[in-house]
């Protein structure tokens, strides 16, 4: 039906469509394969624009022809090759001329040439009439809502988290945060491509309100894990008084400023940190005996605790990643998560 409609259409609007076509998908699927680091796409997109380079010069040539109908005649007085060819291009995509009527018994009358459709004319029509395709061609990922859009790190579900009873200390005001919000905040169909690991898909997501260890249930301390293949990333938030400037300052004192590799920063414009801490690994046998191992250190984890606000007046959200291999992802990573997912926290959670 694409070549029927291609054969059909004529010469001044055929090539300025297949000029737009090739050139937003050229550029589209270009800007892809060096986002993504795909080379199978860049070929593409090289394909793409070396075709719509190839129509521009054949565009241009027809112009040219048509303003100068008569071929230029070579040395020995025969058109060159080059010029014949455009020149033909053109006769080609103007119509012929109606034949003029002959009376009865007179002589023919004049030829009358009929009024050669205007080539820009035709040029602007067909770019005007595609221009919202191809509008819709480059910002549809973006703008348009996707059917298959929840099929990444949506495929968990947090849904089991909602009827949790929450603890008293949730109740004051203003009411921190829930393990349910934190999972819908960190459960977003891009998680994956933020991780650096675009196909991948959740196999599980959970939220939990809890409270701090050795707190007596005064501090909330809820959080939120969705787990991946290759990566999991926990998000959580305390609620208590110690700044991350005050924590800072508490690991220099003990020494562990080189083994955590600290690097201060900031994050939407509050203080940040980045640390390294081993992650804990507990094996329990599910036997008759019911025995189970000691603890040990499991892979190295990467957490960026960045403050509830910029005043850094207590509190902080913390969001960890860690593998099952040891692999980590570079910290810009935890940068990109933390710019996605903490603007979309409640407000009420801010102190």
């Amino acid at each position: 039906m694409l070549g029927l409609l291609l054969r059909v259409l004529p010469f001044w609007v055929r090539e300025p469509l297949l000029i737009v076509v090739g050139a937003v998908f050229g550029a589209r699927i270009t800007y892809l394969a060096v986002h993504d680091q795909d080379r199978v796409a860049a070929v593409i997109g090289a394909v793409f624009l070396v075709f719509t380079a190839i129509r521009v010069r054949l565009v241009v040539r027809a112009l040219r022809a048509r303003r100068n109908p008569v071929p230029a005649a070579s040395a020995d007085g025969a058109p060159t090759d080059a010029v014949a060819r455009a020149w033909a291009q053109a006769q080609l995509a103007a119509p012929a001329p109606a034949p003029a009527p002959a009376g009865a018994g007179l002589p023919p009358g004049p030829v009358t040439a009929g009024k050669e459709p205007n080539p820009w004319g035709q040029a602007v029509a067909a770019v005007a009439v595609f221009a919202a395709i191809a509008a819709a061609v480059w910002l549809g990922p973006d703008v348009l809502p996707a059917d298959n859009d929840t099929s990444a790190s949506r495929a968990a579900s947090c849904s089991d988290t909602e009827d949790e009873e929450l603890p008293a200390v949730y109740g004051k005001t203003p009411r921190p945060v829930t393990g349910a919000e934190l999972c819908e905040a960190l459960n977003r169909p891009d998680l994956a491509r933020l991780l650096g690991t675009p196909t991948e898909t959740a196999t599980s997501a959970s939220g939990t309100s809890n409270t701090a260890a050795l707190t007596d249930g005064k501090v909330a301390q809820p959080e939120a894990e969705v787990r991946f293949d290759t990566y999991t990333v926990n998000l959580s938030a305390t609620y208590n008084e110690l700044s991350t400037a005050q924590y800072v300052n508490l690991l220099k004192i003990a020494g562990t400023e080189g083994e955590k590799d600290l690097r201060t920063l900031k994050v939407l414009g509050r203080p940040a940190l980045l640390s390294s801490d081993p992650t804990m690994k507990i094996e329990i046998s599910l036997g008759d005996e019911g025995s189970s191992g000691p603890v040990q250190q499991g892979p190295l984890a990467r957490t960026l605790s960045v403050a509830l606000d910029s005043k850094d007046r207590g509190g902080s959200y913390d969001i960890t990643v860690w593998s099952e291999s040891g692999a980590l992802p570079d910290d810009g990573v935890l940068l990109g998560i933390a710019e996605k997912i903490l603007p979309t926290i409640p407000l009420r959670s801010v102190r």
